[in-house]
């Protein structure tokens, strides 16, 4: 979850042991210590359903967020990011351009999407409801399903490309079609993160890369750069504040809905991964066992100590701890609430 840089997860698992692509998947293997393995992310489906997904085509499930039992999947990829329309309906997706669904609650998981001759990972999926979603991940890949994930169509939006590819685009594909095919799977920056709030799609990757949807990206708006570097985490909090968080530390804070953003110091300098809302508090989470944690809306924000070094992926509130999923497994950490 490649030649360069995609995502804080893809710098992580460049230690870590990356099968290669075949021609046909092959079934996860069954694991005693499973929830110790790499783990990329996790979601809190409803109070007695919690999932995480990682390598080799790991994914648990558990009812408490403390015991966890390993779930069999049709493939070995490594997975990079998971979702739940509903208790029932969810998908994961990953590397080999990788997307798996579960129609019972996690319990079994069926293949959708298997393209090791992509080479590309996919980073993020989301679903409207449980037959509308788009995956999308690295140099720009887009699908979209109307039926759950029965079929998945590949799409290209020339709206996110910069001004002036767009027109080298147009003029590539009236001369010269077969290299348009070919320029237009590497145009496009990575996109690391799809994250939606009300009625609006939010699109965060490489190089700065923001972009917004208001017909579920049927058609994207493309902002202007406010950060060069990777943003790997987007969200937003209670106050309707928008919080970004990538490369090397960097974090950035937008009270209008994006339109302009404000650097956020800190004094870390660790990649982060993952932004978390609870309530009124938000938590970020990056390599190096990061943890930042904000009770302002997201003006300042506190490092707190984790067990180890460990990279944070991603995070879940559950009471009065964080459940987190790393480079080590799943761990949980006490965390305290104001008063």
């Amino acid at each position: 979850m490649k030649v360069k840089l995609l995502s804080s997860v893809t710098a992580l698992l460049l230690t870590t042991q990356i099968h290669a692509a075949s021609a046909a998947p092959t079934p996860s293997y069954m694991m005693p210590l499973a929830e110790k393995a790499v783990l990329t992310d996790l979601i809190r489906v409803n109070d007695q359903l919690f999932v995480a997904v990682g390598d080799r085509g790991h994914v648990l499930v558990s009812k408490d967020s403390s015991h966890w039992t390993q779930i069999q999947t049709p493939v070995q990829s490594l997975f990079t990011s998971v979702y739940f329309s509903d208790d029932k309906h969810g998908w994961a997706v990953g590397h080999d351009a990788t997307i798996i669904a579960t129609q019972d609650g996690g319990q079994s998981w069926q293949l959708q999407q298997f393209k090791p001759e992509t080479d590309k990972p996919l980073f993020d999926i989301l679903f409207a409801d449980a037959n509308n979603g788009i995956a999308l991940g690295a140099y720009g890949m887009f699908y979209r399903t109307t039926d759950g994930g029965k079929s998945w169509s590949d799409e290209f939006h020339l709206e996110l490309v910069g001004t002036e590819e767009q027109e080298y685009l147009k003029e590539l594909q009236e001369t010269d079609p077969e290299a348009y095919l070919d320029e237009r799977s590497s145009v496009l920056p990575h996109f690391n993160r799809i994250y939606q709030h009300n009625n609006v799609l939010y699109i965060i990757g490489e190089a700065g890369f923001f972009a917004t949807s208001s017909d579920f990206g049927k058609s994207w708006t493309r902002h202007p750069q406010f950060y060069n570097g990777s943003l790997f985490g987007l969200a937003m909090t209670a106050k309707n504040t928008l919080i970004a968080a990538g490369l090397r530390g960097n974090v950035f804070r937008s009270t209008d809905l994006g339109q302009s953003w404000q650097e956020v110091q800190h004094g870390q300098s660790s990649t982060l991964n993952s932004v978390l809302t609870d309530a009124d508090t938000i938590y970020l989470t990056g390599n190096a066992g990061t943890l930042l944690v904000s009770q302002d809306d997201g003006v300042s924000f506190t490092s707190v100590p984790t067990q180890d070094s460990k990279a944070i992926l991603n995070a879940v509130a559950v009471k009065d701890q964080l459940v987190l999923v790393t480079e080590a497994g799943i761990r949980t950490l006490a965390i305290k609430k104001p008063e």
